[in-house]
């Protein structure tokens, strides 16, 4: 007979403590609740405003036969022992189990005993030391997070059905998700409205003997060439054919160790960061990897804020590193690191290996292709917080004319000189640059010289991980969020990714974007969302009441709603005039938005269906026909691109603007 009942999130999860606790003394058997078995109700608001917000909960009708099975299991049991996550939604997941199974009832008539543990990692010891320091519900963390679901519903359940019928049917609001949508809006109108300037580069290839290096000019007379570069062509021009004839010396050399320390251990963030940069791994795709890796035991738990290591881990990761490269890859001491958010959860550990002197070429043959790479991310990236600083000589060479000491053009060259943390992790960019062995007043020989035109690019589309990046340094979400952002508002329509990965808002997005901006602006405010998140971590201190942010959120919110129900029509956000004529009934031509942006229509809509691809005009004549007008037009990926009006009677396209 079962005398003890675990209750996890997952059957992986189960199957591996199910593992470390048989043969011991006590009996255990590990069950799974496959996470939240209550929420609030789908079809019906499910708040009760009146009676200070309170929840109405029911059991997910997914969750139904679990709960059944796990009912049997109780009556065979004397204790359960909730162990699910340790951050809120876990908290959260066990007090719906406690409510859902009727355990404070059969806890009061002693009929069985409850006990809630938590871990940071799936280990044997782990498992044992959690066993023997249970505690109960912390109710500070439950309504902590019962604030943030409630708080989602109240402006999920009220702003949804005005998008409905302001903007199309179908659409939906959140209240993390808008603001990062907003992020992304504003970078494609600040990437719109971006004018590119034209600016020139001088590069000199220098020689020494048989051997050359390049180098680019700095200095005019005393004075620094401001970036990005030259901005007139001519006086480009006329100072090149001037270098040209010109002899040229070594003016400067200066030589410096840089000491380059290692990189933090991951948190949720940077793992999601680097898993981006390194294989291009949805952020949603990185989480659902690492919860495997955890569950499986392989790496402590993956929602974490915290750069804190265990000392345990750290006299690991000294013993590794002296085993397999040396004892002088040590750093000589344990490096901590601290992170810069006050709301980080220091208790909690960085995400790490479980056990370092597990390499992962030892669990290649056991992991998944992708659970490998991110395992061997993970464990390299802990290895090299312990290894030595890596160090780099630099040199500054600065080369001048002989004849007047008029022009200056600079180099730099790098060479790792102990490779220290990048021989387990050489990720980051350090490019080696040899330059020649050049002795300060040496002649050097400029063997050619180049006249190179650029122009200034505008700012790039967010990726995954600078947006991850960019909401974690606003203070928006939490470690547990960031993923489940990124892929909402792919979902929802609101942004698609182009041919290289990054994040643009498609018609419907900036739309929904531009109506939440301008009418409900505290909802997409960046500072007000960040608050909202330290309201919800005060909660879970206990410093403030759980009912005090949705008071503060819901009245004004709620007022405001009405009035801009009443203020605007579907019309002023969806309709475009245009001085267009229908070709058909000679109506004017209005601009729609659908499913797949933008097209003309007409306004004697529905007594006439005439519509058209929409297109900007540019006013340029088509150099291939000489008839159609150039039009911008956005291709599929979000790119734009240039093309004849007279399509298909015109084939003309080009990515560039004519002129």
């Amino acid at each position: 007979m079962a005398k003890n009942l675990v209750i996890v999130e997952s059957p992986t999860k189960a199957k591996t403590i199910q593992k470390f606790l048989s043969g011991l003394k006590d009996t255990y058997i590990v069950r799974p609740c496959f996470g939240h078995i209550r929420d609030l109700p789908e079809n019906e608001f499910g708040v009760d405003i009146e009676e200070g917000f309170k929840p109405k909960y029911v059991i997910l009708p997914k969750a139904k036969k679990t709960i059944a099975n796990l009912k049997k299991y109780l009556k065979e049991t004397q204790k359960t022992i909730l162990a699910t996550d340790e951050d809120r939604e876990g908290e959260a997941i066990a007090w719906h189990l406690i409510k859902a199974l009727d355990l404070e009832k059969l806890e009061k008539e002693k009929k069985i005993k409850v006990e809630r543990i938590v871990f940071h990692e799936i280990t044997k010891k782990a498992i044992k030391e959690a066993l023997k320091t249970p505690r109960k519900i912390d109710m500070r963390l439950v309504e902590a997070q019962k604030a943030r679901r409630i708080l989602d519903r109240l402006l999920g359940y009220k702003l949804s059905p005005f998008l409905w019928e302001k903007v199309a049917p179908g659409l939906s609001a959140g209240r993390v998700q808008s603001v990062a949508l907003r992020l992304i809006c504003e970078r494609e109108k600040e990437r719109e409205n971006f004018k590119p300037e034209k600016y020139f580069i001088i590069e000199g290839i220098f020689k020494k003997k048989k051997d050359k290096f390049k180098a680019r000019l700095e200095k005019i007379e005393g004075k620094k060439i401001k970036k990005p570069g030259l901005k007139d062509e001519k006086e480009a021009k006329k100072i090149k054919k001037d270098l040209e004839k010109r002899t040229w010396r070594v003016k400067k050399i200066q030589r410096k160790e840089r000491i380059q320390n290692p990189p933090p251990p991951f948190t949720t963030s940077l793992l999601q960061q680097e898993a981006w940069r390194r294989f291009y791994f949805p952020a949603k795709f990185t989480m659902k990897i690492a919860q495997a890796l955890y569950e499986k035991g392989y790496i402590t738990y993956h929602r974490t804020d915290s750069f804190n290591l265990s000392q345990e881990s750290l006299f690991s990761a000294k013993k590794v590193i002296e085993e397999m490269f040396g004892k002088e890859y040590w750093a000589g001491f344990f490096r901590k690191y601290k992170t810069k958010s006050k709301l980080s959860q220091e208790a909690h550990e960085a995400i790490r290996p479980t056990f370092p002197k597990r390499t992962p070429q030892a669990l290649k043959g056991k992991l998944k292709k992708e659970e490998y790479k991110l395992y061997k991310l993970i464990w390299e990236r802990f290895i090299a917080t312990q290894m030595t600083a890596s160090k780099i000589e630099e040199t500054k060479v600065e080369i001048e004319d002989k004849e007047e000491q008029k022009y200056i053009f600079g180099t730099r060259g790098e060479i790792i000189k102990f490779e220290g943390y990048l021989k387990v992790y050489p990720y980051l960019k350090i490019k080696e640059n040899l330059l020649p062995d050049l002795q300060e007043n040496e002649k050097v020989l400029l063997s050619q010289i180049k006249l190179l035109s650029q122009e200034t690019k505008p700012p790039p589309r967010y990726t995954e991980a600078t947006l991850v990046k960019t909401l974690e340094k606003n203070g928006i979400g939490r470690p547990s969020t960031y993923a489940p952002i990124i892929s909402t508002i792919q979902e929802r329509g609101y942004v698609k990714k182009d041919n290289k990965k990054r994040l643009y808002p498609t018609e419907i997005g900036k739309v929904v974007s531009e109506l939440l901006t301008t009418h409900f602006p505290e909802v997409v405010d960046i500072n007000f969302t960040a608050k909202m998140e330290e309201d919800l971590d005060r909660i879970a201190k206990g410093e403030i009441d759980w009912k005090k942010p949705l008071e503060t959120f819901y009245f004004p919110f709620i007022e405001l709603l009405k009035k801009k129900e009443k203020e605007i029509s579907k019309k002023e956000i969806m309709e475009e005039k245009t001085d267009q004529i229908c070709p058909r009934c000679k109506s004017p031509l209005v601009i729609r938005i659908g499913k797949y942006g933008k097209f003309f229509a007409c306004s004697n809509f529905p007594k006439c269906s005439f519509t058209k691809n929409f297109y900007k005009k540019t006013g340029i004549l088509c150099p291939k026909c000489k008839k159609g007008e150039i039009v911008e037009r956005k291709g599929k990926n979000g790119k734009t691109f240039y093309a004849c009006s007279l399509f298909p009677k015109c084939d003309f396209i080009s990515w560039q603007k004519p002129k």
